[in-house]
């Protein structure tokens, strides 16, 4: 709405530009009249002073006083009161007479210097004008017609000018203010013309809005005002009509609704009681879930117990698939029940939170050890980072806490195909009494659309109805979970987008305790020790550095191979160095690549895996590792395996020989290379009681048909029947449909192994065996009731090596013999014997191209090496056969194979039997 009203702005528009053009052009002129008055007085100055000049020639030049009096006298009184004073100067500019002495005469006698071309010159002096003027000689020559006899002087009175000047001002005044009020008084009529009908229209449009009718308006308007009042005309006389007609409809709207006003009323009577009635169903529904939930658990924890307790009896394999089926149903049961009965214990209102003090690390540690497994599986990084700030201790329930991790943690594994899921926890003391932790858990899993966001925190919600038919669930988790986190103080949230991951992000407020523990970690004795770590998934390495850092070690980071290479190369050991999995379709032999690196300068070497495979644990350690761990990291085992070395409070062992009790088993051992046979013989000797062989495929299944083993170790590639074929053939029909069978292999990839667990084999064990790894894979694998005894090994004594050798290690060929030295002995002549029949066989199937063959030949020769402390010769060995297995050709081999030889041909000559080869 504009301020000025339409009056106002005629008036404005009409007398601005009247006002302005008036003061502009009465200014112009004012000013134009004074300047030209002023010139006036100075040219009729001039017009006065000249002919007087030329009458004063002769009187002055004849010095004829009375007549230079009366002609100065004369033009004084003619022009008075023009002329103030006339006064004429001699040549020397002495005063000759004066018209009128007064009080400032006296500074017009000092006559100014003539220019002879002007022969004048004006001045002022303040309201006066001063105009002297040459006496020309009437007798001069004529070639000097300016040299003057005198000067008059005239001072004119400018008053009379002024008097002008401000009656031209006066005038110009009049006309503005003449033209201002013609104006104001055309503004004042002409807005009279509009505002006066304008107003009573506007009066009528009122009238009209409050339903009155216009009267105001009858009188004819002129132009557009006319037709404003005639449309107004026209809109009065509708709405009449539509008043009119508006009346009948709620007229006849009041009686309908008084006719059904009481049904209304007996309706909500009747919605109220259904209200009240559904309320108490709920109710009784809530309660009825709530127990009949717990009861159902009773039966079903007996289902799976008694199923695991047939695990322990004879079964076939058909038995066994039957009993997984039964057991996993089971499961599945179990949780969808226990959601519900969660669900009904919220709804009910019946849920209690505990307050006990826990340790928060340690129920993360439980929730991801759990998980692990299931992360491992499709490959994904697991990582935990708990910022340092942290308290260790805190008062609340961990029994709820362990539910709501568990559960978004789970839920990013199960939507997670690859990539990784990190946790993040940091705390913010809230005050001296309580404390707010904040969790995230983020995954690189399919997403979530912006839409289906809400529906995940209502009963029974997922985001896609596909969900459940693809990954199972009952919806109730994420409900629960939004429960829980609000009874523990807090709120969740998430951030998704379909294929770029979901992060859930919940905090939860936890009591501090009166009285706090001390750190029961042995990280003192990791102080100032230099730490080597290699780790390249960015969340994983920043949580472990934040570990390391917080123990006091000097740490290294690396996060690729280049990088680690780089200060592996460093003069000095590193006292620990630590070495995250790489992960991918080679982890296994990029984590043997890592370890050649890292073994040369550390101490001490651990690996962290992603895997809970101890043979996979095991393989490791034998390929040069002090101890592996599964990630995420667990910080209490993390701790004890870094500072074991180190520690300074380890318990007195005391060893002591004794003899050891065979395990009550029957196993089966299946090699063509009889140095490994002979020796996995000789470790199982004394671990079992019972053992029979067989030199290849065939043999082995023939006897499984006859006999029923507790275990089966199978080599893979024999004559006649290999390893993967056997197995099959025994697993379907033998007395050994359900022994587990244990693959021993000098070298398998990543894709093999899956093969063999694909084919049937319960798990496998790499070349070169030893006795703990025999022993694990019987305690593994081996009917628990069998298993009833502990063992205490003592190292035995170093004896002297048979010979020097580069090629040699006498102390891993009697570990790998399990400390017996004529054993070893016997190993290592083995192998001697056979190097010049091995050098012959490579030789020709070199020459004739033979790549199966010659992959043939290596493999066997690698498997005898693992047991035989050549570890130079089994790493040749082992690449020539993994680079043969990718399809290598011989030529791309060609240098590692004369290598090779020349390796063989120096330990045949440093153990002497050079001569008696060749001969």
């Amino acid at each position: 709405m504009n301020r000025l009203g339409l009056r106002d702005s005629v008036l404005i528009l009409t007398l601005v530009p009247t006002v302005v053009i008036g003061l502009l052009l009465g200014g112009y002129f004012t000013i134009n009249r004074y300047l030209e008055l002023d010139e006036f007085l100075i040219e009729q100055g001039n017009t006065i002073i000249e002919p007087l000049s030329i009458a004063l020639e002769n009187p002055l030049a004849n010095n004829d006083q009375g007549a230079l009096e009366r002609i100065a006298r004369h033009i004084h009184n003619k022009h008075s009161p023009l002329i103030k004073s006339v006064a004429i100067f001699d040549s020397n500019d002495d005063l000759v007479l004066a018209s009128n002495l007064h009080r400032e005469f006296a500074r017009l006698t000092q006559v100014p210097t003539l220019d002879n071309k002007t022969s004048s010159k004006t001045t002022r002096e303040g309201d006066f004008l001063v105009i002297y003027h040459g006496i020309l000689d009437p007798n001069a020559p004529s070639h000097q017609p300016f040299k003057t006899n005198g000067i008059v002087m005239v001072q004119f009175n400018r008053q009379v000018a002024v008097v002008e000047q401000q009656k031209a001002v006066l005038i110009s005044a009049a006309v503005i203010l003449l033209a201002i009020g013609f104006a104001v008084v055309i503004s004042i009529r002409l807005s009279r013309m509009i505002t006066q009908p304008l107003s009573r229209l506007v009066q009528a449009t009122q009238e009209v809005a409050h339903g009155k009718e216009a009267d105001n308006i009858q009188k004819p308007m002129q132009g557009e005002l006319e037709q404003l009042r005639q449309g107004l005309l026209h809109i009065n006389q509708h709405m009449a009509e539509e008043k009119d007609e508006m009346q009948r409809h709620i007229d006849q709207a009041t009686a309908d609704y008084q006719e059904t006003l009481e049904q209304y009323e007996m309706q909500n009577i009747q919605l109220n009681i259904a209200k009240r009635d559904a309320l108490a169903a709920n109710q009784v529904k809530s309660d009825f879930l709530a127990k009949m939930s717990h009861e159902l658990r009773t039966p079903l924890n007996g289902v799976i117990g008694f199923a695991r307790q047939l695990y322990k009896t004879p079964l076939n394999k058909n038995q066994k698939d039957y009993l997984d089926t039964i057991e996993l149903s089971a499961n599945s049961l179990l949780t969808i029940i226990s959601d519900i009965l969660d669900f009904s214990k919220l709804e009910a209102g019946a849920m209690e939170l505990e307050s006990i003090q826990f340790q928060i690390r340690d129920a993360v540690n439980e929730v991801l050890t759990l998980l692990a497994p299931g992360a491992h599986e499709k490959n994904l990084e697991l990582s935990i980072h708990v910022n340092p700030n942290v308290p260790d201790h805190l008062v609340g329930d961990p029994t709820r806490f362990r539910q709501i991790l568990t559960n978004l943690v789970s839920n990013a594994i199960k939507f997670t195909e690859h990539g990784e899921v990190n946790i993040d926890i940091s705390s913010r003391l809230l005050n001296d009494e309580r404390v707010s932790l904040l969790i995230s858990v983020k995954d690189t899993g399919v997403g979530i659309a912006m839409d289906k966001q809400d529906t995940l925190f209502t009963p029974f919600g997922q985001a896609d109805s596909s969900i459940t038919r693809k990954f199972g669930g009952t919806g109730l988790g994420l409900i629960i979970t939004k429960h829980l986190v609000e009874a523990m103080g807090g709120r969740i949230t998430l951030n998704s987008a379909p294929g770029k991951g979901t992060c859930f992000t919940f905090n939860a407020v936890f009591k501090v305790p009166e009285h706090h523990f001390e750190l029961d970690l042995p990280c003192a004795s990791l102080v100032n020790k230099r730490v080597l770590y290699f780790e390249q998934n960015e969340h994983s390495y920043m949580a472990t550095s934040s570990i390391l850092a917080a123990w006091g070690v000097h740490l290294t980071g690396c996060r690729t191979i280049e990088e680690l290479e780089k200060a592996a190369s460093n003069a000095f050991n590193y006292d620990i160095c630590v070495l995250g999995d790489p992960g991918g379709a080679e982890s296994m032999a990029r984590m043997k690549q890592l370890i050649a690196i890292a073994r040369q300068c550390s101490d001490y070497l651990y690996l962290l895996l992603n895997t809970v495979s101890h043979n996979m644990r095991e393989a490791l350690v034998g390929s040069g590792a002090d101890g592996c761990l599964s990630k995420p990291i667990n910080h209490r085992k993390f701790c004890e395996m870094l500072a074991a070395p180190f520690r300074l409070d380890h318990p007195t062992i005391h060893t002591h020989d004794h003899h050891t009790t065979r395990l009550p088993l029957k196993a089966l051992v299946v090699d063509d290379n009889d140095a490994n046979l002979k020796l996995i013989c000789a470790l199982l000797e004394e671990q079992v009681e019972s053992l029979d062989t067989a030199h290849n495929g065939a043999q082995a299944v023939e006897v499984c048909k006859s006999h029923r083993y507790d275990l089966i170790f199978m080599d893979i590639q024999m004559p006649i029947m290999d390893g993967i074929t056997a197995c099959k053939l025994i697993l379907e029909s033998s007395l050994n449909e359900d022994t587990p069978i244990i693959a021993v292999t000098a070298h398998a990839l990543d894709g093999e192994k899956e093969q063999l667990k694909h084919v049937g084999f319960a798990s496998y064990l790499t070349k070169p065996l030893d006795e703990d790894m025999l022993s694990d894979a019987l305690l593994h694998y081996a009917p628990n009731d069998k298993l009833a005894r502990e063992r205490v090994s003592a190292k035995p004594p170093l004896s002297e090596p048979p010979f020097i050798s580069d090629s040699l290690n006498w102390e891993l060929a009697l570990q790998r013999a399990g400390g017996k030295e004529d054993l070893a002995q016997e190993m290592l002549n083995m192998l001697l014997l056979s190097i010049p029949e091995t050098l012959n066989l490579i030789e020709e199937a070199m020459a004739k191209g033979d790549h199966e063959r010659l992959l043939s030949i290596i493999h066997k020769f690698h498997g005898a090496c693992c047991y035989t402390g050549v570890p130079k010769l089994k790493k040749l060995a082992e690449l020539i056969e993994t680079a043969m297995k990718e399809k290598a050709s011989i030529n791309d081999i060609e240098p590692e194979l004369l290598e090779l030889q020349d390796e063989l041909s120096n330990l045949m000559a440093d153990a002497g039997l050079e001569k008696s080869s060749s001969s």
